[in-house]
């Protein structure tokens, strides 16, 4: 009897080859981000998509904290509209990132996910800003 991992047979090598080439069109890793932000080689605008109160306790150094609920037109309008959007939240058990994503998407901007979020940032070993909290 097969293992629940080969119950499913695996896609064929094409089909993997798609799947997995697609995802970079969609995700950036944490390192990618943090080494074009220690080059200054950043070319897209990198959003924090939480609360005001986990921004100030910790975000990615560089980060434009807008949450997700708030990503409207109006607030977009001072970055050209080709202009790549990164967004992240607090990490793989968050859903933050994809929501503002999708707003994104929605609104016509370009946009990727930093995978990982505050957590793989954390596990890459990379700092923290911190803010004062937010009125």
């Amino acid at each position: 009897m097969p293992s629940q991992v080969a119950a499913v047979p695996a896609a064929s090598s094409a089909e993997a080859e798609a799947h997995f080439a697609a995802e970079f069109r969609f995700e950036a890793d944490c390192w990618d981000v943090h080494d074009a932000l220690s080059r200054g080689a950043v070319d897209f605008v990198l959003l924090d998509v939480r609360s005001a109160e986990l921004y100030a306790r910790g975000h990615v150094p560089g980060a434009i904290h807008l949450p997700h609920g708030k990503l409207v037109e109006s607030k977009l309008a001072a970055w050209p509209v080709d202009t790549l959007f990164v967004t992240y939240c607090a990490g793989p058990h968050c859903n933050g990132a994809a929501r503002g994503a999708l707003r994104l998407a929605r609104l016509g901007r370009p946009v990727k996910i930093m995978a990982g979020g505050v957590t793989g940032w954390i596990d890459e070993g990379f700092e923290l800003a911190t803010a004062p909290v937010e009125a």
